[in-house]
């Protein structure tokens, strides 16, 4: 399991860093094993739809620009990008192993802000949609009995920064498959999400990437996460395999805590780093061990569930 839901950064509270340890290790042993007890989460309604608060998000959203700090971003490629007709070619790594990238403007972590210092547990991208509000990611980083009500997403992340702003959802969409009992096949979420006092689509501000259905095997891949030790995204590249009709697998070490959720990215533009996302870290095991990740297979039910999160 790819997924940490406490402790926080070292740029987050170097202040602390003797009890930003100790607490790292205790929530990466919770990290197998669900939420912790006293993890703020609500009931959304039976088809799994969430919609949230204002107040939780404002909330969420000044418990993390607290403890974040704003620079003026680089240029992002924004919704009226020209993609070029060359894509990277995405050669395998060698080793075949997670390495240290560099930020996208579209991918970034999943922060938890309702148990004390903001911490980043997961990771998720911004996905194309009509109206340019919509990330994707793992369902189980939103949902382990009942809608986490404290997230915050701050794409580009890197060491402190959150250059693009911090963005809380306004509503979360998951498959009641997941919710009735962590069905592996179903394991996507889709958010989307605001900014407060600001009302510019996160897709204007960061780019997206598309939304890849029915992908291949045997294609070349690039996925990118977020420890959750670390204020810097990692990555790695190899092609993609199946694991039976409903798994998505992807072969490569050092993909530790905080990757759930993580793109697993198609035909990226090396102009703007941005791609096709055709799985996100989850699925079987929720993410996969130390060697494999999975990513439920993007079919008709993910197709069916983009639809619903981004009607109305």
């Amino acid at each position: 399991m790819r997924l940490k839901v406490s402790g926080a950064g070292p740029a987050v509270i170097a202040a602390v860093i003797a009890t930003v340890l100790v607490l790292g290790g205790i929530a990466l042993a919770l990290g197998g094993h669900g939420l912790a007890p006293d993890s703020p989460v609500a009931d959304g309604d039976a088809a799994g739809h969430y919609a949230q608060p204002r107040e939780q998000g404002d909330a969420s959203a000044k418990a993390l620009l607290a403890a974040v700090r704003s620079e003026p971003a680089p240029a992002a490629p924004g919704t009226r990008a020209v993609r070029s007709d060359r894509t990277d070619p995405l050669p395998a790594s060698e080793p075949l192993e997670a390495s240290g990238a560099e930020p996208s403007p579209a991918v970034g972590p999943l922060f938890y802000t309702g148990q004390g210092t903001p911490g980043h547990g997961c990771t998720a991208s911004v996905v194309h949609s009509p109206k340019g509000d919509l990330v994707i990611t793992a369902a189980h980083c939103v949902h382990q009995d009942g809608f986490r009500t404290d997230i915050a997403f701050a794409p580009g992340f890197h060491d402190g920064v959150a250059p693009y702003g911090v963005w809380v959802p306004t509503s979360i969409d998951i498959d009641p498959e997941w919710a009735e009992d962590r069905d592996p096949d179903h394991d996507v979420a889709f958010l989307r999400v605001r900014r407060v006092g600001d009302s510019t689509p996160v897709e204007q501000v960061t780019g997206a990437e598309k939304l890849g259905l029915k992908p291949a095997a045997g294609t070349a891949a690039r996925l990118i996460g977020y420890p959750a030790e670390t204020d810097a995204p990692v990555a790695c590249q190899n092609t993609t395999a199946l694991r039976g009709e409903t798994q998505l697998r992807f072969d490569c070490r050092g993909l530790p805590n905080g990757t759930s959720g993580g793109p697993v990215l198609t035909d990226v533009d090396p102009s703007t780093g941005l791609g096709t996302v055709v799985g996100v870290v989850g699925g079987y095991q929720e993410g996969g061990d130390d060697d494999t990740s999975y990513s439920s297979y993007f079919g008709d039910g993910v197709a069916a569930l983009y639809q619903r999160a981004t009607a109305g």
